[in-house]
């Protein structure tokens, strides 16, 4: 109580005391004192706690008011020294405005950044920068912002061109930077430092401040209560749940209050979450530590004197002042940034803004952003202090990382996530490594936070804890700042960066001489593994360092002494890495053809082995550029290459592409777990996996090559294949004398001798490897950009691809850029792509002829894919089916001996003994591929050949001599054949015939390389081309040849298809009774498609009335799709029945506004025009038994049971809602619909007219209402009395009479089923089959399904009739037949009930109390309810007046009453140019004015006057025509008359046509005219109404006609315009808070906070989100939504059932971007937004989850309701 009275006494108390405030006095006080800091601290101490903090309830508001007045005026008077309003906007106005923007960035806000001109991936631009800047023409990228970053606009280190827009150009008067404290007196710059150094101060002290009862020195407040808050804090460990859960219990509030609690400290980093005296809050602290100290460290809470807290709130509220005071001038910034930077008493790291950094980790995550988007607004916005900040940041960078590894908090709210603002400088980064040492600093840092080390000194990772691995993932943002300092290259070095940069390069060594060789694996042999090592975290290190190896690399290449000594560095690294692993090598001396080498002793299948290799990879790298950079041949002396040791080179690489090999021949699978098929899952595969992976592989795979050819360019290439041979293991089969003869009997093991196969195919790649590629500059003779072509011509050679596909298959750089757009257009061709689907690149056909089948980073599956679609394309093409190898570039002169290997004589030993075992194949001791790639070799070593023929000038000779090689036969005593003699051998034996045309290919290079060669030097280049031609012709011969043969097989299968033929008609003959019974029976199929064409007779098609065309009596036999029974559609036999799906829908709704109706009292008889809510009806058109289905269903019932006791998940269907899946087609279903046979029209001569029919009509209805009244208990006279008066009317009424339903059992059972499935649906209510509203809804249905679908095919430009699809012609057929049986499952009394309603409002009638207006009934729905009631009518009518007449009658009066209702909400007339209709339509001109003129005698003013019947006519023309349409659709299917042929196109004339197939005039009016004085009477009760006039008068809501159909709302054409709409949405729950999931809703256009706590919602006693709250209110139950940030379309059924799908939004590659990873800019493709409109308005969204979700099981698990 005591804190309540206080509370409500504070306000008066500060009233006075604020009345008699004057912050200009108080200002003139403060310049007249000596202490100022002590003056303002005294005023801080007794106002602060008056104003903040007074109690449970905050009121932000006043607080911010009172703070203005009593605190901030004061300073900004004494900083101005006169009325601030005056001085600030001076100081604005004598400001020069900074060239820098500096928009700082809120979440979600779009950025933009320049493919082509921003130094780094990190300079961005904000909207309206780029809107005015020349980035706009370029390639950009658009991503949305996280917050915090700020706009680089004006930032000329930023961009390489254009770093200013239009409205930051600089003058060309401000070229001189001059001081900006020109501008003011010295005065005032004294007052200003005097000012900022206190508030500063005051602000960092209160933030850094760590105790909870008292206050700094100074700031004690004069009188102190016990009111104490319980403040909880923020932290990355407990949950959301967890956090709301435990403030239940500890402070006893509510869910909302609790979940408002933890939003706001996941916000804000903290909240108080109880006020009291100290023991009160005590309490909670305890409750709160006690329940989540459990799993984890208990959530930290500290009970916090309100004074203390006051101070925290203001210094905030200071540090926002500051900020702000600072923007009016870059003067004062100047002055706050001194102020900050300047040295306290204490020495180093003694200024505030130090202070600040070495605490931030103390602080909650508030504070943190304020004091950070300080820094960002004074310190880095001003170029001086910003380097100065940078220094101190430098200096302090190893604490603020360890403070920072320790911390919890994600790096966004930590200083340390400013490095990105300084270290991309270029030119502050250097200055940091040359002064602070920043690059080793960095490295240090990171080496000394990884300590787990084996005894040799490496990294070790296997047995990571948790919090180590914590710890490792925030280690890695220090790797990120090493890639900011190394992004962009120095042009210029000086002795002194140079000095830094190799000391940096040393500490970088020493990182990787800890990873050389980590995590190594030994092959289990006998069992499988226990435990799988760790190996994600050494994975996750090489490919973070990924792009920091290839930078480093490049900073070398831009310096030639940098070069040299960092090549000496690395091998000196490398050497002391090998010294430490000669244990257990002991050496041999390997012999083979005559040469000898010596090694060591090394199994890889037996030995330790490493994937990691850094040190080689990093001198394989720098090896290169020494050829790249010439440095090799023009500084010879200066490298040590004569020191390299070869063999010592390659021995690392070398193993680790031997363990690839392994693994791929399956000798490492005991390393997986003892799984089934585990080998695709082992750790080691996966490593292998990553180690080809293109984001690995530039420094991982493609290195050890390059390590692999540089070591073997320095050897004998016949030593260098026996070491490989060694490695791989198979040195001991082809060593030996005999190897082509012994090794096909000498093992009889399967396993080893595939084992051996695989191994012998890897190492044959091996080699083509090291001689083949050649696309590395420095490598090989050849530009940056041919390596990039390359890549991309053999992705495209496995299939065409789209450009995110080909991007990912393409090594980034740290810029995230491949390199592609500069060359992908001279090697491929776009493909635009369709509605659905994306845009796909395809291969030029001038480029296959580079394609390479063993392309070094194709995978075994690409390799297959790739071969597979080169060799169709060339069959398709004509062409031989060989696959050489291609023209490769000329090495460069450091690798050139790499071509000797071609020829050396281990390897020709090799190439022999391959095509020996196939010549002689017995055993399957070798293989197709085997062969396959002794012929590539061969074949690369004839063109290597021929190309140096070709280039080689007169007096050259070329050494190298393939085909001499290869012709010459072994020597004594083997003898053996030469490879030439065994490839001719070859060419005929029967088994090879796949390689037949390789062969071909192989001996016809080698005569053509023979003829060259036999050339004298004198004609060489005369008949060079000769000997081309003999190769040309042979190749025209065989061209001929097969033509000849395609020729030949055209021909045979022309005659295989004329006997085919024949043998059917044949057939057909024999057999004609049985084709004559299956066409009957296609005749009587279900669909009505056989319908509509014409009776033979030429009468006109008329489908009501008594004129009706008689449709050909046929039998209806349809097929149950479940048992396969044929069954004919009898309304005695066992029903048949159409899989259906019933909806609520507000798809063609006017009017989304109106309140839902209470289910339980709502009357559905009358639907008003607005349609704003209704019941679809759709079915796939699948046909079952009843009992069939009946039985499916329970079965899915019973499933369904078993599978909850097993998993609790939902699954695509709510079985508990009567869902389920049509068995054939899988689509959702909810009910199904029984199939009746059509209506007979009784042939009664009968046909009253209108007068007579009304006639008879209310005698029948006074017949009904009497005995309508008998079946309530009233009083005897009263029955009396009117049985009396009705007795006359009812001879041939019988009323009395129950009709017997004509229907079976279980027809009738499958009525109810549909009915009340429609009914519950459609209210949403409980099933009861009693509800009288039963056959309503179902009419209901009916008449909206028409409705529906007469609107989707005029919006798709389709005729009435003929164009649907036959499951919605099924579909309406069955509504309408099924609506006029629903009464026979009713009660007939309630039927009629409706039916009499119905009448009475045409028809006024006494009895009737509330009949509805006409304004307010939609006419369709009342003339296919009125009919489809009037059956129970009917069945007790004996007079035989036929239900045709009735039908017509009905349908006249309803058309005159809609064309009443048209000119009563007709519009105001528009002059238009075709107004004269030149007497065409003159007669229904006169006649609508007529009418018109009519209803004004009857309305009056109401009416306005109208002097065009034009006008008028075309109003009502247009408008009745849907009604027409759907009237059309309606009695089509429920009489089954044919329909005219002239409907099924869009042809002119359509509006005859339709008038006589409905027997209506054409010129409507008649209608009235021709039944005047009957319908006069009838026009005065609609008119006189009183709903009428009022609406007309009050202007209710009026619907106009025709109702246009609804769409989607307009979306923006460029992304970027709705990213920036949804970055200024703000949570409408959480004051001001930036949605995190901003979601706007297609239908509608609302914006939503999506997928949050704070905007969640309660519907039918459950917690939903935003969108799905939104879902029952916009759409009933149904949405579409786009969000925003993710790119996505998000479509929603229900609570349980959700779906994404693609936006509608590509990039220039005709491709969408779901979560905006690839930042291409995004337009809208309006065919594919049509195609979500199109499935909206054909309610297919449910089905469309339905799919999804059945495709795609994931999305069954996801919450969708809290979306």
């Amino acid at each position: 109580m005591a804190a309540a009275e206080s509370d409500r006494e504070v306000p008066s108390a500060l009233c006075t005391e604020f009345l008699n405030f004057s912050a200009k006095d108080t200002a003139l006080k403060w310049l007249q004192v000596t202490d100022l800091y002590k003056e303002v601290y005294q005023h801080l101490a007794r106002y602060v706690p008056k104003i903040y903090c007074l109690g449970p309830n905050l009121n932000p508001q006043s607080e911010d008011l009172l703070a203005q007045l009593l605190l901030q005026a004061p300073l900004e008077w004494y900083l101005c020294g006169e009325d601030p309003s005056t001085g600030l906007a001076k100081l604005e106005q004598n400001n020069q405005p900074s060239q820098l923007c500096g928009h700082v960035f809120r979440v979600g806000e779009p950025t933009y950044s320049c493919r082509e001109c921003a130094a780094d991936p990190t300079c961005v631009l904000c909207m309206q920068c780029f809107l005015g800047s020349v980035h706009k023409e370029h390639r950009y990228r658009m991503t949305t912002s996280g917050g915090g970053g700020f706009c680089d606009c004006g930032d000329t280190e930023a961009w390489k061109k254009g770093p200013y827009c239009q409205k930051h150009e600089p003058n060309i008067s401000d070229s001189c930077q001059e001081d900006p404290l020109a501008h003011l007196s010295t005065d005032m710059i004294a007052r200003c430092y005097n000012v900022f150094a206190i508030v500063l101060k005051y602000a960092v002290d209160m933030l850094t401040w760590d105790k909870e009862d008292e206050l700094p020195p100074g700031l004690e407040p004069p009188d102190r209560g016990d009111t104490y808050y319980c403040m909880l804090f923020n932290d990355e460990v407990h949950t959301y749940e967890q956090v709301i859960y435990t403030l239940q219990k500890a402070v006893n509030c509510t869910q909302k209050e609790a979940v408002s609690f933890a939003t706001t400290v996941d916000r804000d980093g903290r909240k108080s979450v109880r006020f009291g005296d100290f023991a009160f809050c005590e309490q909670a602290k305890s409750v709160i530590v006690r329940n989540t100290s459990r799993q984890s460290k208990p959530l930290r809470v500290q009970v916090m004197h309100s004074s203390v807290v006051a101070h925290q709130c203001f210094a905030l509220k200071a540090l926002h002042w500051l900020g702000h005071v600072i923007g009016y001038s870059d003067a004062l910034r100047r002055i706050l940034c001194q102020v900050g930077l300047e040295r306290g008493p204490e020495g180093e790291n003694s200024s505030l803004v130090d202070t600040l950094m070495l605490c931030d980790s103390k602080m909650w995550k508030g504070a943190r952003n304020v004091y950070h988007q300080l820094f960002m607004s004074s310190l880095l916005m001003d170029l001086k202090y910003k380097k100065l900040f940078a220094i101190q940041f430098a200096k302090n960078y190893e604490r603020l990382q360890s403070d920072y590894v320790k911390d919890d908090h994600d790096r966004e709210f930590s200083v340390t996530d400013l490095s990105v603002q300084m270290f991309t400088v270029p030119s502050l980064a250097r200055m940091l490594i040359t002064e602070e040492n920043l690059m080793t600093t960095i490295i240090r840092t990171f080496v000394d936070h990884l300590r787990h080390r084996d005894l040799q000194g490496r990294f070790q990772f296997e047995r990571y804890t948790a919090q180590q691995a914590f710890k490792f993932r925030r280690v890695q943002s220090l790797i990120g700042d090493l890639k900011y300092v190394l992004i962009s290259r120095p042009t210029e070095w000086s002795d002194q960066l140079r000095e830094k940069f190799l000391e940096g390069l040393d500490t970088f060594l020493e990182l990787f001489k800890c990873m050389q060789g980590m995590d190594p694996v030994v092959r289990q042999v006998g069992q499988h593994i226990e435990m799988e090592p760790e190996w994600e975290a050494a994975f996750t290190l090489q490919m973070k360092l990924t792009h920091i190896i290839s930078m480093m690399q490049e900073w070398c290449a831009t310096d030639e002494r940098v070069l040299i000594e960092a090549y000496k560095k690395c091998l000196t690294a490398l050497t002391h890495c090998h010294s430490g692993f000669t244990d257990g090598e002991q050496p041999i001396t390997l012999s083979m053809c005559g040469h000898s080498v010596d090694t060591i002793r090394y199994c890889v299948s037996q030995e330790k082995v490493s994937i990691h290799l850094p040190v080689s990879r990093l001198l394989a790298g720098l090896h290169v550029l020494l050829s790249k950079m010439e440095v090799a041949y023009r500084f010879p002396e200066q490298l040590p290459l004569s020191e390299l040791s070869p063999p010592m080179l390659i021995e690392h690489p070398l193993r680790c592409l031997v363990l690839c090999a392994q693994v791929h021949a399956g000798m490492w699978r005991r390393n997986g777990f003892s799984l089934v098929n585990q080998r695709a899952h082992s750790v080691l595969w996966l490593q292998i996996y990553y180690y080809h992976n293109v984001k690995c592989r530039v420094e991982m795979f493609d290195k050890d090559l390059i390590m692999l050819q540089a070591g073997a360019s320095m050897m004998d290439p016949n030593h260098f294949l026996m070491i490989v041979l060694s490695r791989f293991e198979l040195y001991h089969i082809f060593s030996s004398a005999d190897c082509r003869k012994s090794y096909n009997r000498e093992n009889t093991n399967k396993d080893v001798v595939q084992q051996n196969n695989t191994l012998m195919e890897e190492m044959l790649h091996l080699i083509m490897m090291v001689v083949g590629e050649r696309f590395e500059a420095g490598v090989g003779q050849v530009e940056g950009c041919d390596e990039i072509k390359r890549e991309i011509i053999h992705q495209l050679c496995i299939r065409p691809m789209a450009h995110s596909e080909l991007v990912k298959a393409l090594p980034e750089n740290e810029n995230k850029e491949t390199g592609m757009e500069r060359v992908i257009d001279c090697v491929a061709s776009f493909k635009k792509p369709g509605v659905t689907g994306r845009g796909l690149y395809e291969l030029r056909p001038e480029c296959a002829k580079q394609f390479n089948l063993y392309f070094h980073h194709y995978s075994r599956a690409d390799q297959s894919k790739a071969e597979e679609a080169q060799r169709k394309l060339k069959r398709q093409n004509g062409e031989d089916m060989a696959l050489p190898p291609p023209m490769l570039p000329p090495f460069s002169p450091l690798f050139a001996s790499l071509v000797n290997i071609l020829q050396c004589d281990v390897l020709l030993g090799m190439l022999g003994a391959v095509l020996q075992w196939a010549v002689e194949p017995s055993g399957g001791h070798w293989s197709e591929s085997m062969l396959q790639r002794v012929l590539h070799l061969i074949g690369m070593g004839l063109l290597e050949e021929q190309q140096q023929l070709k280039n080689s000038s007169e007096d050259h000779d070329v050494s190298f001599n393939f085909t001499l090689k290869i012709s010459r036969p072994g020597e004594a005593p083997s003898n053996t054949a030469s490879v030439l003699a065994l490839l001719e051998n070859l060419q005929n034996a029967p088994h090879l015939e796949v390689h037949k045309d390789m062969i071909r290919w192989i001996l016809k290079m080698v005569a053509s390389i023979k003829t060259m060669r036999e050339l004298t030097a004198s004609t060489y280049t005369v008949t060079a081309s000769g000997s081309h031609g003999q190769e040309e012709m042979v190749c025209d011969k065989d061209k001929a040849e097969r033509k000849r043969k395609a020729e030949m097989a055209r021909l045979r299968r022309e005659k295989i298809m004329a006997q085919m033929s024949e043998m059917q008609r044949h057939f057909i003959n024999e057999n004609k009774e049985l084709f004559q019974q299956s066409l009957e029976e296609l005749y009587a199929s279900t669909s009505t498609s056989l319908e509509h064409s014409p009776t033979s007779s030429d009468a006109a098609l008329v489908c009501v009335g008594p004129r009706r065309s008689r449709p050909r009596e046929k039998r209806q036999v349809v097929t149950c799709i479940l048992c396969q029974e044929e069954q004919e559609i009898r309304a005695d036999s066992k029903a048949m029945v159409l899989a259906a799906f019933v909806q609520r829908s507000t798809v063609m709704s006017k009017n989304r506004k109106r309140p839902p109706h209470d289910p339980e009292h709502y009357d559905p008889l009358f639907m008003h025009p607005d349609l704003s809510f209704g019941t679809h009806t759709g079915s796939c058109g699948h046909i079952m038994h009843s009992h069939c289905w009946q039985r499916y269903f329970e079965a899915v019932q019973a499933k369904e049971q078993r599978r909850q006791q097993r998993l609790r998940v939902h699954t695509s269907y709510d079985v508990g809602n009567g869902e389920f899946l049509c068995p054939l087609c899988e689509c959702l279903s909810n009910t199904v619909i029984p199939l009746l046979p059509g209506t007979k029209g009784s042939n009664s001569c009968e046909q009253p007219g209108l007068g007579q029919w009304l006639k008879i009509s209310g005698q029948q209805i006074k017949a009904m209402h009497s005995a309508h009244r008998k079946l309530q208990p009233v009083g005897v006279d009263a029955v009396e009395e009117t049985v009396e008066e009705q007795c006359p009317a009812t001879e041939n009424f019988r009323i009395d009479y129950t009709p017997m339903s004509p229907y079976s059992s279980t027809i009738k059972e499958m009525l109810t089923t549909f009915g009340t499935a429609t009914y519950k649906v459609g209210l949403k209510v409980h099933p009861n089959e009693q509800d009288p509203r039963v056959p309503i809804m179902c009419w209901g249905s009916c008449a909206y399904t028409i409705q529906s679908i007469e609107r989707l095919l005029v919006d798709e430009d389709k005729p009435l009739f003929g164009s649907l699809p036959c499951r919605q012609d099924d579909c309406l057929s069955s509504l309408a037949r099924f609506g006029s049986a629903c009464w026979t499952a009713a009660s007939q009394p309630s039927v009629q009930g409706h039916y009499i309603r119905l009448v009475a409002a045409l028809i006024p009638d006494p009895q009737v109390e509330t009949s509805p207006c006409i304004l307010d009934i939609d006419m369709l729905h009342l003339l296919v309810s009125v009919v489809l009631s009037y059956g129970s009518v009917h069945s007790q009518d004996s007079s035989g007046l036929s239900v045709d007449a009735v039908q017509l009658h009905f349908f006249h009066l309803i058309t005159v009453a809609h064309m009443v209702q048209m000119l009563l909400t007709s519009g105001p007339e528009e002059v238009t140019m075709e107004q004269e209709s030149g007497g065409a339509e003159r007669e229904e001109e006169e006649d609508i004015c007529a009418l018109y003129n009519t209803l004004r005698t009857h309305l009056g003013s109401s009416l306005p006057e109208v002097a065009s019947g034009w006008h008028l006519w075309r109003c009502v023309k247009t408008g009745i025509l849907p009604y027409l349409r759907g009237a059309a659709l309606f009695f089509h299917h429920l009489n089954g008359v044919p329909t005219p042929p002239e409907l099924h196109a869009l042809c002119p004339g359509q509006w005859e046509v339709l008038c006589g197939y409905l027997s209506l005039p054409s010129n409507l009016l008649q209608l009235y005219h021709s039944q005047k004085e009957l319908l006069e009477p009838l026009l005065y009760g609609w008119c006189s109404h009183p709903g009428v006039r009022q609406t007309l008068q009050e202007g209710g809501v009026l619907v106009s006609f025709p109702r246009e159909s609804n769409s989607l709302i307009d979306l923006p054409d460029d992304y970027s315009a709705l990213i920036n709409q949804a970055s200024s949405f703000t949570c409408p729950k959480s004051g001001g808070d930036k949605s995190r999931a901003p979601t706007l809703c297609l239908v509608c256009g609302s914006m939503l906070c999506s997928q949050s706590y704070c905007c969640q919602t309660e519907l039918d006693g459950e917690d939903v989100g935003a969108c799905t709250a939104h879902t029952f209110a916009c759409g009933a139950g149904v949405g579409i939504f786009l969000r925003v940030r993710e790119s996505q379309v998000l479509f929603l059924s229900g609570k349980t059932k959700g779906c994404f799908y693609a936006p509608p939004y590509l990039d220039d590659y005709g491709e969408t971007d779901q979560g905006l990873r690839r930042g291409n800019p995004l337009h809208l493709c309006r065919q594919r937004y049509r195609k979500i409109q199109k499935l909206w308005r054909q309610h297919s969204v449910t089905e469309e989850i339905g799919h999804a979700q059945e495709a795609n099981q994931t999305l069954v698990g996801i919450d969708w309701q809290h979306l």
